[in-house]
């Protein structure tokens, strides 16, 4: 029997293979290798696929896929947490663009219904895009990606008013009014189901099922879980993607997401492969070409428009400039939610067929140019640094008391400067003050700075990116700085900045990954802590612990990885002698926990000298644990009981045996 659809897949992966490999050798980025497979394939191209149906059913999974990844790496508790940037960044980028494109379209002819709707059109940037590079180079937790989620959670959220409103302003519908207010109650329906899912459903079904150990299950639930609240979701009247995102909260708050997460990653490369295909699909070169400056000047004067808007929204919410900027730089596309949108348009007499194909050749040309523009982001915000614009834009940014104790104390010095207030950056806090350390700390969130400074912390906003905001702290005099932050660019910057300010000063920097650095030291850091090694090292410490292995030795074997800047495991090849002598030391013993679960074994009840355990099994009996509490002084006289748990020592092998006689 055969399958129409399955050729149109093989098409499109088999091409999509051949194209992606030629693009990887040129280091040119995958998602524009997916759009150019699109076009060759296409109705405008070879014509090779005749299933375009079916393929943008496919795409949409991919996307419905890809916001349940976004939902399953936040959580209620971090959504809260950015819930400004959401209503507030989000409202000023969507609005402001909105009445941007719809003042200029009516200065070109367009009736107001036309050109408000195109300002709905262009007011969408692309979050499968924008989230999927973000995603690949780590930055969705750096202060810009909060940001630009934030927006971009927004844009999905609004995209269904705006569909609402299209009939209204096509004047074909005269009930938008009780339309909205249908949709809010279902709205507010749909928050509270998250909200009991995710506290009181979610996490007792997931542990049933995980208890079965079945992998298949796990993952059959997941996809269920997804997939059910996505059709919820759009049934409501809401989109599917938003239901998605919403899946994926639900689980986030169980401790099975990043199961879920690893389980869900392999089915979101394929279908959002075919969305970016299905995306390529609609352009017309033929039309492209016969316009193409018209299309290259709107294409210009949309990213410069979005960008802008986009950067005045972080702005307002009290970021600062380098973030500002990089916000500016991500969300200039039109996205594929206008798409969708866009057929409501045509099914409303809204655009015609000349202003769809504009709309199609400008957004599939800021789509191209995506990748490009945020791969070289920091280079744009660093050369603008150079420049006077960048320091009277950093007049703008956030006005908040930043004195401190650095400012009451010119004399301060040999204090320690914490650049990043999460995790890493609080307990360092905690530590130098439980340690009577003088700290001073700079923080890019707003918020928490105004909330720390209120509990007393010497906490003030600002972007260490920048100088004065180091001088502020005094870095000059700190015996030591800490760069505690998740955006591995700004890291770099920031090394080079306090360099500038003092050679002397010992800088540690926490990175992700390894490769990460050889260019921090080159820069001029002083230490670099990679999480990822440093978990190994925790990791085999105690394993060690368990060989027995002296206290001395563990220390000696932590220190000479570090020593070596964890030389032994970034190279199999790597050896050190210090290294090599722990295999001396490594006795052939261990220590286990055995429960005596039998009353008829030769041993129970009978005294230690009399039962031979240590002659007949090769174990010693180190300490008993008998109904809750610790035996420690074991002798000859002492007995073993039913139900005591004995901890011993021996050689695996005997130790084995004993466990065995015992069962």
């Amino acid at each position: 029997m055969e399958i129409p659809l399955l050729t149109d897949i093989v098409i499109i992966l088999g091409l999509s293979v051949v194209v992606i490999l030629i693009f990887q050798r040129f280091k040119i980025p995958t998602i524009l290798g997916f759009l150019i497979t699109g076009f060759i394939s296409g109705p405008y191209g070879l014509s090779l696929v005749e299933a375009s149906h079916e393929v943008e059913i496919l795409a949409e999974i991919g996307v419905i896929l890809l916001l349940f990844i976004i939902g399953l790496e936040f959580s209620l508790k971090s959504l809260s947490a950015i819930k400004r940037a959401v209503f507030i960044g989000g409202s000023v980028q969507v609005g402001l663009t909105t009445l941007l494109v719809a003042l200029l379209a009516n200065q070109f002819s367009y009736s107001w219904g036309q050109a408000i709707f195109l300002g709905f059109l262009f007011a969408l940037s692309s979050t499968a895009i924008v989230l999927k590079i973000f995603q690949e180079r780590g930055e969705i937790n750096t202060p810009h990606g909060k940001m630009i989620v934030a927006v971009l959670i927004f844009q999905d959220i609004i995209v269904v008013p705006m569909m609402l409103f299209t009939p209204l302003i096509a004047g074909k519908s005269d009930d938008v009014w009780g339309s909205l207010a249908i949709l809010a109650i279902k709205g507010i329906f749909v928050i509270i189901f998250v909200l009991i899912a995710a506290r009181y459903i979610v996490p007792k079904l997931l542990y049933y099922v995980a208890r079965t150990r079945k992998s298949e299950l796990f993952i059959l639930s997941i996809v269920v879980i997804c997939f059910s609240v996505a059709w919820l979701s759009s049934s409501l009247g809401l989109s599917l993607a938003l239901g998605a995102f919403l899946a994926g909260l639900i689980i986030s708050e169980s401790e099975y997401s990043h199961q879920a997460t690893s389980n869900i990653l392999p089915f979101r490369e394929i279908f959002t492969s075919f969305f970016f295909v299905s995306i390529g699909m609609l352009l017309d070169m033929e039309f492209l070409f016969e316009h193409f400056w018209l299309v290259l000047g709107l294409t210009i004067l949309t990213f410069l428009g979005k960008g802008l808007i986009a950067s005045l929204a972080a702005l307002i919410l009290k970021y600062p400039i380098r973030t500002v900027i990089l916000v500016g730089l991500s969300l200039f596309q039109v996205g594929e939610f206008a798409f969708i949108l866009s057929k409501t348009g045509l099914e409303n007499d809204l655009l015609e067929e000349v202003t769809y194909q504009y709309f199609l050749s400008v957004s599939l040309m800021t789509m191209a140019a995506t990748p490009f523009v945020i791969m070289f982001a920091n280079n744009i915000v660093k050369y603008l640094s150079n420049t006077g614009v960048y320091g009277r834009l950093s007049d703008l940014g956030y006005k908040g008391n930043n004195r401190t104790a650095a400012d009451a104390d010119e004399e301060l010095k040999d204090h320690i400067v914490i650049i990043g207030y999460g995790i890493n950056g609080r307990n360092l806090s905690l530590a130098a003050r439980n340690a009577g350390i003088p700290y001073q700390i700079i923080e890019l969130n707003a918020e928490t700075v105004i909330k720390e400074k209120k509990k007393g912390e010497p906490i003030i906003f600002g972007d260490a990116v920048e100088g004065p905001v180091l001088h502020h702290v005094h870095v000059q005099k700190a015996r030591v700085v800490v760069i505690a932050i998740s955006d591995p660019a700004a890291t770099k910057r920031i090394i080079l900045n306090i360099r500038q300010f003092s050679p002397t000063v010992h800088i540690i920097v926490r990175t992700r990954f390894v490769q990460e650095m050889e260019e921090n030291y080159r820069l001029g850091a002083d230490e670099v802590i990679p999480e990822e090694f440093e978990t190994s090292i925790e990791i085999f410490t105690r394993v060690m612990s368990k060989y027995l292995v002296p206290q001395d030795e563990i220390e000696t074997f932590t220190r000479s990885i570090r020593a070596g800047k964890y030389e032994m495991l970034r190279s199999p090849s790597f050896t050190a002698n210090n290294i090599r002598s722990l295999e001396g030391t490594l006795p052939d013993l261990n220590v286990a926990t055995l429960k005596i679960q039998r009353s008829n074994l030769p041993f129970v009840n009978v005294p230690l000298e009399e039962s031979r355990i240590r002659s007949e099994y090769g174990i010693n009996l180190i300490a008993i644990n008998r109904s809750g509490k610790l035996v420690m002084d074991i002798h000859g006289a002492t007995r073993i009981l039913p139900d005591d748990i004995l901890y011993v020592i021996g050689r695996p092998e005997d130790i084995a045996g004993f466990e065995r006689r015992v069962k």
